[in-house]
């Protein structure tokens, strides 16, 4: 358990996993060993999030630009997203955990969709803690959507402000993340909440995700403490 105080704390964490792949291929496995392992992963580091009294992160699943990867790997990990909501999200829901999906949903299988509809229906009243999965989800093509989204609303140009875009990203009516940590020794954030991170602060660690550690996570969270969040004054 971290020795921070509660007040020294992130609210919300962003998460960009990165390392499943290369975990899987430094064993020999196939890429999908890699995120089912890094799914365990996401297990226990919601837990100690919540056990912390960090009560919100969200994670990057799968981005617009992942659809380049292997038609083989593609498919595997969004059989994968299938089992995840029908087969595990009864104990998720038992945990106390609320499930929120942010993303291209309607772009995705009627199948997926239905699935995604009915865990964050069944899971709506949680109060445990909120996981938020960015699933088809690309940070600048989220910004065009809340464009369009205004167009349609035929705003005038005055009327458009940061609070009427925030109002009309996937993201409206909940906080922007205190904190993104990127595992596996990348440095970027890849197109993850373009808009909402303006004022985040960023972490980065060579742990592949599928080996992030509590104490990975604590050593983060000392790091964020340590640093004085200025916000432009």
């Amino acid at each position: 358990m971290s020795d921070a105080n509660t007040a020294s704390l992130p609210k919300h964490i962003g998460f960009i996993m990165d390392g499943n792949r290369r975990w899987a291929r430094a064993r020999g496995l196939p890429a999908i060993e890699g995120h089912r392992e890094g799914y365990k992963t996401v297990d226990r580091v919601s837990s100690w999030c919540f056990d912390r009294g960090i009560n919100q992160i969200t994670l990057y699943a799968f981005s617009t630009e992942n659809w380049k990867r292997s038609k083989e790997e593609v498919r595997d990990l969004f059989e994968f997203f299938k089992w995840v909501l029908t087969m595990d999200i009864k104990r998720l829901n038992e945990k106390g955990v609320q499930l929120q999906v942010i993303g291209q949903i309607k772009t995705l299988s009627r199948l997926l969709q239905r699935k995604i509809r009915q865990a964050v229906e069944l899971t709506k009243k949680n109060n445990r803690g909120i996981v938020t999965l960015a699933l088809n989800y690309g940070g600048r093509e989220e910004i065009i959507h809340a464009i369009k989204e205004m167009i349609a609303q035929k705003l005038k140009p005055n009327e458009i402000t940061e609070e009427t875009v925030a109002q009309n990203l996937y993201t409206k009516g909940t906080s922007d993340p205190d904190f993104i940590i990127r595992t596996a020794g990348e440095q970027r954030l890849s197109n993850f909440l373009t808009w909402q991170s303006t004022y985040s602060e960023l972490y980065f660690c060579d742990t592949l995700w599928p080996d992030f550690s509590e104490k990975d996570l604590d050593m983060a969270l000392a790091d964020y403490a340590g640093r004085k969040r200025k916000f432009g004054k």
